[in-house]
């Protein structure tokens, strides 16, 4: 498969994510199986799971909002912390539709 036919949200992602995707997929979902694979607990599994959910989220939303995406996706990788990312897209929709 061209990657020009890859969905953008598999492109979005790292090598380690798309790892972890295809050990789900092979584990047919059981976030118990992956903890076991991977030596961790069942809730950084979970955790970890969300976050690439909440990835694929903001790329598909990427196109739409830019900024919003990119507030988001600070606030998932820890960059910046939720309040202040709601802070953030609040006044960024106040200014939007002022204009």
């Amino acid at each position: 498969m061209e990657q020009k036919n890859l969905p953008t949200w598999i492109l979005g992602m790292e090598e380690e994510e798309l790892s972890f995707i295809k050990k789900f997929i092979l584990a047919s979902g059981s976030l118990k199986e992956v903890a076991s694979i991977y030596g961790v607990t069942y809730p950084t599994v979970r955790l970890r799971l969300d976050r690439l959910i909440q990835k694929i989220q903001l790329n598909e939303q990427r196109a739409e909002e830019p900024f919003i995406a990119m507030v988001k996706q600070l606030a998932i990788d820890e960059k910046m912390d939720f309040e202040t990312a709601k802070q953030l897209i609040t006044a960024y929709k106040k200014e939007k539709e002022t204009k």
